[in-house]
């Protein structure tokens, strides 16, 4: 994702007060890249719509931008027939919901980031002939995008790669890069500096919403375990779910560990920014802000997700050597004691995964997506 990847899309001449509805919800890595293109667009004078479930309204009480339209959908189980026609049902209102509120907005595009809060407004969006954008995050296409990006005029897409797409909608797709947050994007060619000799090591563990207990409970274990004079050089940032908060610090704690415990951090930039090595999953937004940011990790795919979206989100890292990738089914304690004594006890090897992860950044994701939703808008 770097000097070797294609120019930006020309832009466009910008027509004052042009209208964007963006839809997405449901998570924190479908609305997050959102959020960044839509103060891309509102930087370009853009007028936005957030258009996403009910659950999505709460959640984006500050999303940038004009008007909030919750739309009705729903999503189901594969071989929930029951689900799919319950599902279905709902969509149906959506898109009626969506129509009504684009007749009245008059959008010049649509643009969806994937899940099922964004079905109806893009097929609102293609059943009435505007265009119509969709951007995947992941490297491994969603079951809405696959289903919505043989009809929408264009397809933005995060990673080099692209499974479970068709030749041709990998064809018709444009590498741009995942949009990160403005705080992460800062961070872009900051310089990392590993840790001394015998200076304080900062550990940074997150895990998102899915999957955080079993970072909660493991990586408490495997620092325990690191010999004392290491030990003794942490200083770890973790986050953790409420119920496994008091078994973490208890162990920490026991093992002479400084550590700070939170369900969320807000200040996650600075965090990031002091961080001389990450353990997190491998959801888009994480892997893509790990790339901007320059920092080194240890990657758990997240074992349950869908088409293994997130094992395959890891290879981007580790391919390019800034990454080590421990799946959930040979992952143990010790495995991730060995693995932390190796790479704290290295800093040159520190250093080289920061910059590989540099390597393979788009930190202007979001200037490159806001690129193609104009070359695709209503002229």
């Amino acid at each position: 994702m770097n000097a070797a990847s294609p120019g930006r899309i020309p832009a466009v001449p910008a027509r004052a007060g042009r209208m964007c509805v963006v839809a997405a919800g449901g998570t924190g890595g479908h609305l997050f890249p959102a959020q960044a293109l839509a103060e891309a667009l509102i930087a370009r004078g853009w007028r936005i719509a957030l258009a996403t479930d009910e659950r999505g309204v709460d959640f984006a009480a500050n999303f940038p931008g004009g008007e909030k339209i919750a739309l009705s959908t729903a999503t189901y189980r594969p071989g929930d027939r029951l689900g799919m026609l319950k599902a279905a049902a709902a969509i149906g209102v959506g898109v009626l919901q969506a129509r009504n509120a684009f007749r009245r907005i008059d959008p010049d595009v649509v643009v969806g980031f994937g899940g099922y809060p964004s079905v109806p407004a893009l097929l609102a969006a293609i059943t009435t002939g505007r265009p119509s954008v969709i951007h995947e995050q992941n490297a491994v296409m969603g079951r809405a995008n696959r289903a919505l990006a043989p009809h929408v005029t264009a397809i933005g897409r995060a990673f080099p790669t692209l499974q479970k797409a068709t030749p041709k909608v990998v064809s018709r797709s444009v590498v741009v890069g995942n949009p990160v947050r403005p705080e992460i994007q800062a961070l872009a060619g900051r310089p990392y500096a590993p840790p001394g000799p015998d200076g304080e090591i900062n550990l940074l563990v997150t895990g998102g919403s899915q999957g955080a207990r079993l970072l909660s409970d493991l990586v408490p274990k495997a620092i325990a375990q690191l010999p004392e004079a290491l030990r003794s050089r942490l200083n770890v940032q973790q986050q953790a779910r409420p119920e496994s908060m008091d078994l973490a610090r208890a162990t920490y704690r026991n093992a002479d560990v400084k550590a700070d415990i939170a369900p969320f951090f807000r200040d996650m930039a600075g965090r990031l920014e002091a961080a001389h090595l990450v353990i997190g999953r491998s959801g888009a937004s994480t892997v893509c802000e790990l790339a901007v940011a320059g920092r080194p990790s240890i990657l758990v795919p997240l074992r349950i997700a869908l088409d293994d979206d997130q094992g395959q989100n890891a290879r981007l890292l580790a391919e390019a050597g800034a990454a080590e990738v421990a799946r959930e089914d040979v992952l143990s304690v010790d495995v991730m004691t060995r693995a932390l004594e190796t790479l704290l006890t290295n800093p040159d090897r520190l250093a080289r995964m920061a910059a590989a992860a540099r390597s393979v950044a788009r930190p202007d994701a979001a200037e490159r997506l806001a690129d193609l939703v104009e070359a695709t808008a209503r002229k």
